[in-house]
Parts: structure tokens; C-alpha cells; sequence
């Protein structure tokens, strides 16, 4: 590909760039996010080439998109790009919840929709940002698309072989069999373990309990580290399948 749109340069975008720069998959890399210093870091370490504040400067002619920002952005994020999205480009996420993400695009893509090719990659760790980005977070690891009616199996291949160039190997579901999946084992595990802290966090002997937690709470609760905002979204966005699974 000559060139990526990444869309949030945190751990997950910033990840896939770096491996397929490393693949030798990409030849530039166009950054767009909220956060301008975030974007001039992901700069200074070289995951991006170019950091842009002009969607319609970044995503011309731009051989794939990568939305890799919470969830509940992925309709504005979209709306933003549908006025200059080329036929040429494909447009994917790395959302963990799909049903909701289809339906924003849907609403933000209208008759482009066949473009958007959705995605998860499967894999992830608790720091945030640029600087937690690293060039071999998908190795080994799983990414599942879950392409639509309108998706052409050109656009799906191109989506699935950049996650391949990053080391990932491309699973299969759709978004209502993903999202019933990753309710009982990503989401669910995440917001006990935000729970588990919060509520020893809000006792008044929270110090003491702290001081004696040892490794079996600290592999429990590794997680609850992760972006408070990303999960709050997942949560909401996947509350009928979590229900389920508390019941």
C-alpha cells in the first residue's frame, strides 16, 4: 500500500503502523487524532510519517483507513470522512464491539457503506498512547472481521492481508456472533475487575488492603489499568449482551 490513514495513534493504531512499516507493507503514514501532542509524539517515534488536522488532506488517496478510537466516535469519526472518500480506499476499525459500529456507519456512510470493511483486532495491553505502541503487539495474535452484504471480497482481502502483514491471523464471525462472544470473555472480565477496584479503592481501609494485595489480585485487576473512556464506551455499546451474561 502507498498509503494509511490511522485515525487515534495510541496502542492500537500505533501498533498497526509500526508493523506494517516494519513489514515494509506501507510506504506513508498519515496520523489524525484529538490530541495534538499525541500526534507530534507518534511522529517523534516514527509511527507516523505526516500528523494532519484536515480529514480531507489525510484520507485523499489513501489506500486504507483504520479507525482506532473508542467506539462512541465511530459515527462522527465517519461523517467526517464520507464527504471525501474515494472509491479506491477502504475503511476499517479496530472497535471491540461490532453491532453498534455497523449501525453508525451505516448512518455515517449511507450509500458507501460497502467500503467499510469492520474489524477487531484480539489483542492489547493496559497502557495507553503513542508510547505504548509496539511494532509486534499482533504477532500470534487473532483479528476477526466481520464484513458485510455490501463489503467485495477485493476490500475484505485487502483489510484482512494488512493484519496479516502485522502478524495476525483473520477470523471470521458477524458482528451479532462477535459481540454475544466478547461480552463473556474480554467485557465481562474487564468490567469486573473495574468493579473489584473501585469497590476496594472506596473502603475506608482501602491503604491496608492494598499494601497486602499480592500477585493473584494484581493478575485479576491488571486490566482495570486499561482506558477507563475506551471500556466505559464497550460497555454501553454491548449492554444487552453483558445483561445476558450476568443473568
Amino acid at each position: 500500500m502507498k498509503k494509511i490513514v490511522v485515525f487515534g495513534v495510541g496502542l492500537i493504531g500505533g501498533s498497526f503502523a509500526l508493523a506494517l512499516k516494519k513489514a515494509g507493507a506501507v510506504a506513508h503514514v498519515v496520523g489524525v487524532g484529538r490530541s495534538e501532542t499525541s500526534l507530534l509524539r507518534a511522529k517523534e517515534l516514527g509511527i507516523i510519517d505526516e500528523a494532519s488536522t484536515s480529514v480531507a488532506d489525510a484520507v485523499q488517496d489513501a489506500d486504507l483507513i483504520l479507525l482506532a478510537a473508542p467506539v462512541a466516535q465511530t459515527g462522527a469519526i465517519l461523517a467526517s470522512i464520507e464527504p471525501y472518500l474515494q472509491p479506491g480506499t477502504v475503511v476499517t476499525d479496530a472497535g471491540s464491539t461490532k453491532a453498534d459500529v455497523v449501525a453508525a456507519a451505516r448512518a455515517a456512510l449511507g450509500d458507501k457503506i460497502g467500503q467499510f470493511v469492520p474489524g477487531h483486532p484480539i489483542a492489547g495491553r493496559e497502557q495507553n498512547g503513542p508510547d505504548a505502541a509496539l511494532v509486534d503487539l499482533y504477532v500470534g495474535k487473532k483479528t476477526v472481521i466481520t464484513s458485510l452484504d455490501e463489503n467485495t471480497e477485493r476490500d475484505i482481502e485487502r483489510v484482512a492481508q494488512a493484519w496479516q502483514a502485522c502478524g495476525a491471523s483473520i477470523h471470521r464471525l458477524s458482528p451479532q456472533e462477535h459481540d454475544a462472544v466478547f461480552a463473556s470473555v474480554s467485557h465481562l472480565p474487564h468490567l469486573l475487575a473495574y468493579a473489584l477496584v473501585d469497590d476496594i479503592a472506596s473502603k475506608p481501609h482501602a491503604p491496608i488492603l492494598f499494601q497486602y494485595a499480592a500477585s493473584g489480585f494484581r493478575d485479576f485487576t491488571r486490566i482495570a489499568g486499561s482506558s477507563p473512556e475506551m471500556w466505559r464506551d464497550i460497555s454501553l455499546a454491548n449492554r444487552a449482551a453483558l445483561l445476558h451474561e450476568l443473568d
